[in-house]
């Protein structure tokens, strides 16, 4: 084991994983003995002769297990950036064992009874208030994870978790096969019809990264989506759609409707355990939501007015179909490519127009100097620390006062042995619960799937659509979470968070990409150096509400779904899942042509991990807290105003889980949040029948 670089002191800077020495074999072999290490710590702690106090019990808790985490750390995240067919078996062999040795940390009777002496005793303790919520988190943590649970009932209640952590790595695994094997080949200028050069481009850097002459769309979003946008081949772009609704629906070996229907038996059979009717009722018991009411009265408030909103824009896409002679239904191929006739129509925006005053470099800057302008961040490259990928760009991160504060890697490309999507993770998570003291600094991942341009001497660079612009933000945002964490115990940090209150730090931070002055700073045309026009940010600005009904009732419809499936009431799950969900769908009143941001076959938000599993709808929770957190700053005067990004960065960025989130937003807000400034950002305040959703 000594030659096993993850097993070894990394002496690389800021010690991040030496990744050009890690191969697949030294992954297994890692993740077994640092199990036993993290079984060997916690024997100490459970055998302490000394009564349970903090110290010697819960900060000594926190403290164990750190090996694990950054073999863990390092290894999950090739899988997810830069896997193979190596990393992935490896990653299948493992997903119960790993099960089963979290199981066995929460379900050690010794352990948990020492946990559960200091729970009980909590409030005569005297415990400062992160101790205190530590003791609290921690010990809901164990309940939750079935340390209650005896005999047979603890022995089965593993198995589920073993068996659930299978299934949802083979998920995973295959949406990726689906996503990476697929392509639409595109046979000279007939068959890119309509395509802006930047999209041509991107599409022939796709084929040539896979080998191929000539262009491909993949099922990459940020080739897919344009595609669907501005094809005028309205067969290639029902090929499209059909390719990217239907991955994971593929009968034979990646099928994942029957890897769908296990994990929600299992999940069923969890919650169940604990006493809950359905999964749903046991994921949202340690939410801000708290019950199923709560998030039904959210939907239930959008729901209504967002279907509204779309046959607004079903009548403006209607018109402008007749006046170019096209007829027949809207279908889902269809929608996005009429919509950006509308855009062009009524506020004279062309993605050709907008798109070269966004190239990609100049969005990172633009992030980062608004967390330097906000809470006195500073981004420097360093060619020095190891990387996974020659994609990825590593920064050292210093405070105001220019002192190290975190190390930043940001992974900005699509690759095939990368999964889709855009994420935020952490190699290292900061804490000042370690051995001698001191602190330790969080090393952040910020991973999108942007395409990339040509890369020849006289190709453009890789230019951004505002909403792509506005994914690097938002994951950006995630990244300060875990950068600014200051709290003393890692359990607690940066975004391990209640799961309706993660996604505020990411939301609040895409309203910084469309200020009037973050763009006439950095919204720079790639070639000619010249700022944005103000007449063409006051065109933004005037189109942000723009095809708001269908977006948000397709982000609706899959928070919908997801909850509804997850709180059946019933043991067995329905036998056709597409089925189901179609049938669901046409009784809330799904319009036609409009389809969900993703369906339940490939929902990796669900069924790649426990996640988000009942939890789609944090990310409307969490936009009621950014539309109206950001309020602060339109009260100020100013998005920079010092006072209010002084209190955001102390409640919100730097609190991690040290602090109740409905206590934390009030500290920031001065209030309890309000659910106007989303309507209002949504454009959905037009009056309509009060109503559910099926």
């Amino acid at each position: 084991m000594s030659d096993n670089p993850l097993l070894q002191d990394w002496d690389t800077p800021y010690g991040l994983p030496p990744f050009e020495r890690i191969r697949a074999a030294h992954v297994e072999p890692a993740l077994r003995a640092a199990m036993q290490q993290h079984r060997a710590e916690l024997e100490l702690i459970a055998a302490d002769p000394q009564p349970p106090d903090f110290d010697n019990t819960l900060a000594a808790f926190d403290r164990a297990g750190r090996r694990l985490a950054r073999v863990a750390a390092a290894f999950y995240n090739l899988t997810s950036s830069a896997t193979s067919p190596e990393l992935q078996a490896v990653q299948r062999r493992m997903a119960a064992p790993m099960a089963a040795h979290h199981s066995a940390v929460v379900m050690d009777a010794a352990l948990f009874r020492r946990i559960d002496a200091l729970h009980r005793e909590r409030a005569a303790l005297g415990l400062a208030p992160e101790a205190l919520r530590l003791l609290e988190r921690v010990h809901l943590d164990f309940v939750r994870a079935g340390a209650r649970l005896a005999g047979p009932a603890q022995q089965r209640y593993a198995e589920v978790m073993q068996q659930l952590a299978g299934l949802t790595t083979r998920f995973a695994q295959n949406v990726l096969h689906d996503e990476s094997t697929w392509q639409l080949p595109l046979h000279g200028d007939a068959d890119m019809a309509g395509l802006p050069e930047a999209l041509r481009g991107a599409a022939h850097q796709a084929a040539a990264e896979r080998g191929l002459t000539g262009a491909v769309i993949t099922l990459s979003r940020s080739l897919v989506v344009p595609f669907l946008t501005f094809s005028e081949r309205r067969d290639l772009r029902e090929q499209a759609w059909r390719a990217w609704v239907g991955r994971g629906e593929h009968a034979g070996e990646h099928d994942n409707r029957e890897v769908a229907r296990d994990i929600l038996r299992l999940r069923h059979e969890q919650a169940r355990a604990h006493g809950h009717e359905s999964y749903a009722d046991y994921a949202l018991s340690d939410t801000m939501a708290g019950t199923r009411d709560a998030v039904e009265r959210l939907l239930g408030e959008v729901w209504p007015r967002a279907l509204a909103a779309v046959e607004r824009e079903r009548a403006a896409l209607r018109e402008v179909m007749a006046g170019a002679g096209a007829t027949g239904e809207i279908e889902p191929w269809d929608w996005r490519y009429w919509a950006e006739k509308v855009r062009r129509q009524r506020f004279a925006i062309d993605d050709a127009e907008v798109k070269p005053y966004f190239p990609l470099h100049r969005v990172v800057q633009a992030a980062f100097d608004c967390a330097q302008r906000l809470f006195g961040l500073s981004f420097e490259p360093r060619a020095d620390i190891p990387v996974y990928h020659p994609d990825v760009v590593a920064y050292e991160v210093r405070d105001a006062a220019g002192e190290v504060a975190g190390i930043f890697l940001q992974d900005n490309f699509a690759r095939p042995n990368k999964r889709s999507g855009a994420w935020m993770s952490a190699l290292r998570w900061q804490s000042r619960n370690i051995a001698g003291g001191g602190r330790q600094l969080p090393v952040i991942l910020n991973n999108n799937n942007f395409a990339r341009a040509g890369q020849g001497p006289g190709d453009e660079p890789t230019l951004l659509s505002l909403d792509d612009a506005r994914t690097l933000f938002h994951e950006f945002g995630h990244g300060l979470h875990g950068l600014l964490s200051e709290v003393s115990f890692e359990r607690l940090s940066g975004t391990q968070v209640l799961r309706d209150f993660v996604e505020l730090p990411s939301q609040i931070f895409e309203h910084w990409i469309l200020e009037p002055e973050v763009l006439q700073r950095h919204a720079r045309h790639w070639k000619s150096g010249e700022p944005i026009p103000a007449e063409l940010v006051q065109r933004l600005q005037r189109a942000r509400r723009f095809n708001q009904g269908y977006e948000t009732v397709r982000y609706a419809a899959s928070a919908l779904v997801d909850m509804a499936v997850h709180a059946l009431p019933d043991a067995e799950p329905p036998p056709d899942l597409c089925a189901w969900e179609a049938e669901w769908l046409r009784r809330a009143g799904l319009p036609h042509g409009v389809g969900m941001n993703h369906r339940l076959v490939h929902f990796q938000h669900l069924f790649a991990s426990s996640g988000y599993a009942a939890g789609y709808y944090v990310y409307l929770w969490a936009e009621v807290l950014d539309a109206d957190g950001y309020g602060a700053f339109e009260e100020a005067g100013s998005p920079f105003d010092a006072e209010v990004a002084g209190r955001l960065k102390r409640h919100v960025y730097a609190a991690g889980n040290s602090v109740d989130p409905g206590a934390a937003y009030a500290a920031f807000r001065g209030r309890a949040p309000r659910v106007q400034p989303l309507l209002h950002k949504r454009g959905l305040l037009e009056p309509v029948e009060p109503g559910g959703a099926g």
